[in-house]
């Protein structure tokens, strides 16, 4: 059954998602949204962090180290996949507090 407070606060999801300056970004975001300008410069970060591993892993293939460029291949996967598994697990913090009742 919907509730108004379901609505409310899918109303409210939307509106901060729909204020998104760079929603590109949020996938190295390891917050669910981008709400401050702090976190919009974590996910610079961690962008740049992935690119670098990735020209590095061109720069090793193309030099012929083909073990160093497959390892910072897997580590430029892997950060990505991380702050995936971080934006969920923040993702499902937050619905577990909003669950709680208003006596706690």
């Amino acid at each position: 059954m919907i509730t108004r407070s379901k609505l409310v606060e899918q109303l409210r999801d939307y509106q901060i998602r729909s204020q998104h300056k760079c929603p590109s970004l949020t996938v190295f975001s390891p917050k669910p949204l981008l709400s401050t300008w702090i976190d919009v410069a974590v996910a610079v970060f961690w962008a740049s962090i992935c690119a670098t591993l990735l020209i590095s892993s061109y720069v090793a293939l193309y030099l012929t180290h083909y073990w160093i460029s497959f390892f910072l291949l897997c580590i430029t996967i892997l950060v990505p996949v991380r702050l995936r598994i971080s934006r969920l697990s923040f993702a499902r913090k937050r619905d577990r507090r909003l669950l709680l009742p208003l006596s706690m």
